[in-house]
C-alpha cells in the first residue's frame, strides 16, 4: 500500500488511538513516525511502531500521560515523560527550548520516565530545521555489551546530530552505539537472515552470525571499546544527567507492564551568537566535501510517500479495527 504524507499520519494517528495513546501522543508518535519514513529510517518508522502498539496495549506505555515541565535554570528545561512517549514531551517542550536557545545562545532538555525514543534524529532535525545546532542523546533497556564481557550492560545508546546549512537540507548524524541497531537485528531474525560478524554475541558470549542467537545474546558495540566508552557517554548525558533509569535497570520495551522509564537529553545552540555566518559557511563545506565523494549524512532524497507491507499494514489494521484496552494483550 502506498500513502501520501498526510493519509500516512492519519493511519498512524488512528492505529496508536486505539491502541490506547490520547490524542496528543497520538499525533506526536504519527507524525514521528512518519517523518523516519520519509527520512528513508524505515527500521525505525512503520515497522517500530507496533512496538509502541503493543507497549500502549500491554500498558508499559502510559497512554493517558501528559508530560510535566519544569525549568531549574532559564536555559534548562526538565520533563518527566509520567510513563508516556519521549515524542509528547519533545513536542510540548520544543517551541520553548527553541525559544530559550534563541534568547540565551544555548539551551538544554532532560527528559526522563519514558519509552525508548524512536528515530533520534528526529529531534535534532527538527531543531535544525529551526536554525540551531543540535546533540541528542538517548538511552535504553540493556542489549549490548561493553566488549569484555557476555552481559548486556548498555541500549544501543544511539546518538544525533544536526546543524543548519543555508539553502539545503540540514547535515543530520544519527547512529547507535551499537554495531548496528536491534531492530535490524530482529528483522533478520523475523527472516531467518544472518547477520555480518561483529554484530552480536549469543547467550554464551561467542560471536554469531545466527540472528536468532544474537537476540538471546548481546550486540556488539562498533569499533570495540571505543564504542562502548560512546555508549558509555550517552549513558551519562541520557540516564545521568536526567534522572531516568540506567540502561541495567530499565525494563523492557518489548515484554512486560513497566515502562522502560529511560531518558532523552537534548543541547541546542544558536550559532548566530558565535558566526553569523555559520550556516552558509557550513553549507559551503559540505560542498566541497560532497564533490570529492563524501557522503553527507541527511542529504538523501525526502520521500513524499510511504510504502507499507501487506502484512505490516494487516497488523495496523487489527489495532483499528479492534480497539484494545491497556495490559489486555
Amino acid at each position: 500500500m502506498i500513502y501520501d504524507i498526510q493519509n500516512a499520519t492519519a493511519l498512524a494517528r488512528r492505529a496508536c488511538i486505539a491502541a490506547g495513546a490520547n490524542p496528543a501522543a497520538a499525533e506526536a508518535l504519527a507524525t514521528a513516525t512518519v517523518a523516519a519514513e520519509c527520512a528513508g529510517r524505515s527500521a525505525v518508522g512503520f515497522a517500530h511502531l507496533l512496538d509502541y502498539l503493543a507497549a500502549y496495549a500491554a500498558g508499559r506505555i502510559n497512554g493517558a500521560a501528559v508530560p510535566e515541565i519544569s525549568f531549574p535554570a532559564p536555559a534548562l528545561m526538565q520533563v518527566d515523560a509520567k510513563g508516556g512517549i519521549a515524542q509528547h514531551g519533545f513536542d510540548l517542550a520544543a517551541g520553548e527550548l527553541i525559544k530559550r536557545a534563541n534568547a540565551f545562545g544555548l539551551a538544554a532538555l532532560s527528559q526522563h520516565n519514558s519509552y525508548t525514543a524512536g528515530e533520534l534524529g528526529y529531534y535534532a532535525r527538527r531543531l535544525a530545521q529551526a536554525g540551531l545546532v543540535a546533540l541528542v542523546a538517548a538511552n535504553g533497556p540493556a542489549l549490548m555489551t561493553s566488549g569484555s564481557g557476555r552481559e548486556a550492560v548498555f541500549g544501543t545508546n544511539p546518538f544525533a546530530f544536526a546543524a543548519p546549512a543555508a539553502g539545503t537540507p540540514p547535515l543530520v548524524i544519527d547512529q547507535a552505539s551499537s554495531a548496528t541497531a536491534f531492530v535490524n537485528i530482529r528483522a533478520c531474525a523475523e527472516q531467518d537472515q544472518e547477520i555480518p560478524a561483529g554484530w552480536a554475541i549469543n547467550a554464551e558470549g561467542q560471536a554469531t552470525t545466527n540472528a536468532r542467537e544474537a537476540i538471546r545474546g548481546a550486540l556488539l558495540a562498533f569499533g570495540g571499546a571505543r564504542g562502548a566508552n560512546i555508549a558509555l557517554m550517552i549513558e551519562t548525558l541520557a540516564a545521568g544527567l536526567t534522572g531516568a533509569n540506567w540502561s541495567l535497570d530499565a525494563p523492557s520495551f518489548a515484554e512486560g507492564e513497566q515502562s522502560p522509564g529511560v531518558g532523552l537529553f537534548i543541547f541546542a545552540i544558536q550559532p548566530g551568537f558565535i558566526d553569523t555566518h555559520f550556516a552558509s559557511r557550513l553549507a559551503a563545506q559540505l560542498l566541497r566535501l560532497h564533490e570529492k565523494g563524501i557522503h553527507i549524512p541527511g542529504r538523501g532524497k525526502a520521500s513524499d510517500h510511504v510504502e507499507l507491507a501487506t502484512p505490516l499494514m494487516e497488523a495496523l489494521q487489527a489495532y483499528i479495527d479492534a480497539p484494545v484496552r491497556p495490559g489486555s494483550l
